[in-house]
């Protein structure tokens, strides 16, 4: 194996379409990724093959171009778009004398950059280490197998397996580390499940503006920024919502087309609790052309992990690069909300959103009449804690206080089983301002 350069981020993108024509958007993606991975762009380039060539994967002839092109541009690195196998890579580095790296290699070096967290850390380490692992094949010629004989014998060990042990080691080693991460996630889990909490999960491809969305609704600082992959540390937060009802919300990772199957393995824990939710908020770009096909890309992963199945709340994003596209949710046939059109940079839509997600979890919640004794201060504040008032009047005769009201089913059967609030069922009289309060 060559000696690889140990700094430089000059970088030639070589995109290769297999089987299809050049797409330009996915030009596009890859010249921000490697943007994102921080590399200084001398060239782009790409070309359409029918089939795959086995030694160079791009041909003969365009490996040697490359050459000519990487010695011209003194590049450091060269990005290709595309999974390229261990001897492909080894001979395109012999030739070209340069660091070379695959579609999956410039994703796991961006995860390596934003992982911030412990946890994420060690995800993106074992990633890393399992798609390294792969590559060790005949990698090393400087140490062969040492033959017998006075002078030639040796260690009983190629350094190839000594780096196959370590690795192996290593990755048991993170293997440990994660379960009891997992194990802490799950304790969390379960206290939310007791306390009876639904948890709203934000998915959706990288970009879509997800740390936005969750940073306006949770009045939280994660990180934001316009780039691919901006965050990958995952952040819970509670947040409240009408009729005393509380969430709690999680921020996940984002998605990508292609996305490598290491880091879906590798981060199984973190998205444990996206396959976990109540509901799904799947953030779209609306402004983006090609959303329809990024949010079957999203389905795709969500598939993967097996959260298909768990309900979803579309939230088309970034409706101020769409003039005259105002904020508003659309209802399904039998008046389920199913998308709502924001601008969580403009903060435009977020009662809305807040609205939809109350409406899709409220299954949950009781609409009701019920009257309280006036001196009961305790359980009048106890109401107003954990309930969404609607109206409250004073019934003088009856020394009571008449409320109608909204409020999550186990608070409302804590207040029918403790307290001295009863149900009341109100005259159909058009005399009662009250009559149509919680029709």
């Amino acid at each position: 194996m060559i000696e690889r350069p140990q700094g430089g981020n000059r970088a030639i993108l070589l995109h290769i379409a297999i089987g299809a024509p050049v797409v330009q958007d996915d030009i596009s993606e890859f010249v921000a990724l490697s943007e994102s991975a921080g590399a200084e762009i001398v060239h782009v380039d790409s070309l359409s093959r029918g089939r795959p060539e086995p030694k160079y994967l791009i041909g003969k002839a365009k490996a040697e171009a490359l050459r000519q092109l990487v010695a011209a541009e003194h590049a450091d690195l060269v990005f290709i778009n595309h999974e390229i196998s261990p001897s492909q890579e080894r001979n395109l580095e012999k030739l070209i004398e340069c660091r070379v790296l695959d579609r999956t290699g410039l994703i796991l070096d961006i995860f390596a950059q934003r992982a911030s967290s412990h946890e994420g850390r060690l995800q993106v380490e074992l990633a890393q280490l399992r798609h390294l692992s792969t590559r060790l094949i005949r990698g090393w010629t400087h140490l062969e197998r040492q033959k017998g004989g006075i002078g030639l014998r040796g260690p009983g060990e190629t350094q190839l397996e000594i780096d196959r042990r370590l690795i192996g080691l290593r990755i048991k080693q993170l293997q440990k580390r994660l379960q009891k991460v997992r194990n802490q996630r799950q304790q969390g889990r379960r206290s939310r499940k007791k306390a009876e909490l639904s948890v709203v999960s934000l998915v959706g491809y990288t970009n879509a503006g997800k740390s936005t969305v969750f940073n306006r609704l949770t009045n939280s600082k994660v990180y934001e920024a316009d780039q691919l992959f901006a965050t990958l540390d995952p952040t819970i937060r509670k947040v409240e919502l009408a009729a005393g009802q509380s969430i709690v919300m999680a921020d996940t990772v984002g998605f990508i087309r292609d996305l490598p199957h290491e880091l879906v393995e590798a981060f199984r824990s973190t998205l444990e609790e996206t396959r976990l939710a109540n509901l799904l908020l799947h953030v779209v770009d609306a402004s983006d052309e090609k959303n329809q096909d990024y949010q079957l890309e999203v389905n795709r992963v969500l598939t993967e992990i097996g959260a298909q199945a768990i309900p979803q709340l579309l939230v088309y994003n970034k409706i101020d690069n769409l003039p005259g596209n105002p904020a508003k949710i659309d209802y399904d046939e039998s008046g389920i909300p199913w998308r709502v059109w924001i601008s969580a940079i403009e903060e435009q839509g977020l009662d809305l959103l807040l609205q939809a997600i109350s409406e899709r979890l409220s299954q949950n919640i009781v609409k009701v009449w019920m009257s309280l004794p006036t001196s009961d201060g305790k359980w009048r504040a106890w109401i107003y804690e954990h309930a969404e008032v609607h109206q409250e009047s004073i019934v003088e005769n009856q020394q009571s206080n008449l409320f109608c009201i909204s409020l999550q089913q186990r608070h409302f059967q804590r207040l029918l089983n403790e307290s001295p609030a009863k149900l009341e069922n109100l005259p159909d009289s058009p005399e009662n301002p009250m009559l149509n309060c919680c029709g």
